[in-house]
């Protein structure tokens, strides 16, 4: 292949930043890791590649612009998820942590002379913009970030940078040092006799391929465009069914309907009511969504940037096997 790439990883030390690196490093490419304090496990790369530990936020103009000096690409792979919850009104919150701080790494990078920028997003914004009728990023905070900061992101790039955005769906798998995320839902599906959950489901993608997809996009995407990154659309009486059978006995999948897991989802937004705080996605009305088919077709981000559709089961093994059930 041509002589590798520089590329800057901000969050390489998370979960897609680790399976990234490795994507990267295996394909000849120089990376310099720049991730929050500490290390989560020791021996996680090899020593070709550089690691600064330290809070993008915190460092000055000048510390970030010197890390991006010499960068052929700088790939965000950190900001806020929806997993959080903080202080009443959240979108403040949001728009600090994946707007504002990836214009700024952005701009940055374009003054260093740094020639593409890849953000990590999430499918959510996809669907912002094919089913305006749910108006997502209207009721959910961090929806509403992760649509601002594709456009923001693209600005940033101006004429001198190609910026592209990856939006990721559901993923699967491991890494050391790290529990999945999706440890609460398995624990759930190990416990109970009998499963559980809303109509609908989603799009599931292993882990490697999206390594496999960011590496795509550093050597071949395109500036300006928006991929959905996506593996098999699965219902979710499928998926949970996978999962309780590698946790170690096929449980049934019970579809609840929509007006109970709404008083459910109220109660949860009611605690947040009371406590100040507020979700990143509004709980009653992410059961519109999370009911939904969110489906689509991969084929054109895997056709673009070049990675595989293949391994769910095995991704979905490593991540029970990573939550000490296998």
């Amino acid at each position: 292949m041509a002589k590798g790439k520089n590329v800057l990883i901000v969050g390489g030390t998370g979960f897609l930043g680790y399976h990234a690196v490795r994507e990267l490093v295996k394909r000849g490419h120089n990376v310099t890791i720049l991730a929050l304090p500490p290390l989560p496990a020791e021996g996680l790369f090899p020593a070709s590649v550089k690691i600064q530990l330290a809070d993008l936020n915190k460092l000055s103009d000048a510390e970030v612009s010197e890390l991006l000096r010499g960068q052929n690409a700088v790939v965000y792979a950190a900001g806020a998820d929806d997993r959080l919850t903080p202080k009443a009104p959240a979108y403040p919150f949001f728009y600090k942590h994946n707007v504002e701080a990836t214009v700024r790494l952005l701009t940055l990078a374009r003054e260093a002379g740094v020639k593409k920028g890849i953000v990590l997003g999430s499918y959510f914004a996809y669907f912002d913009r094919t089913w305006p009728r749910l108006k997502l990023s209207q009721h959910h905070p961090y929806i509403r970030s992760r649509v601002e900061q594709e456009q923001a992101a693209i600005e940033a790039g101006g004429r001198d940078m190609q910026v592209m955005i990856l939006e990721l769906p559901y993923i699967f798998g491991s890494m050391p040092g790290r529990t999945p995320l999706w440890k609460p839902l398995i624990d759930y599906i190990k416990a109970t006799p009998v499963v559980f959950f809303t109509h609908g489901g989603t799009n599931c993608i292993t882990v490697e391929h999206v390594a496999e997809a960011i590496a795509g996009a550093v050597e071949r995407g395109e500036g300006g465009q928006r991929y959905t990154i996506g593996g098999e659309n699965l219902t979710w009486v499928d998926l949970l069914g996978r999962i309780s059978l590698i946790t170690g006995k096929t449980k049934k999948v019970i579809s609840l309907p929509n007006w109970l897991v709404i008083v459910g989802t109220a109660l949860i937004k009611l605690s947040h009511k009371l406590q100040g705080k507020e979700g990143g996605l509004d709980p009653i009305e992410l059961v519109k969504l999370q009911s939904a088919l969110t489906f689509f077709d991969p084929a054109p981000s895997q056709h673009a940037l070049g990675y595989g559709k293949n391994g769910l089961d095995e991704a979905l093994q490593a991540t029970v096997r990573a939550c000490k059930y296998v």
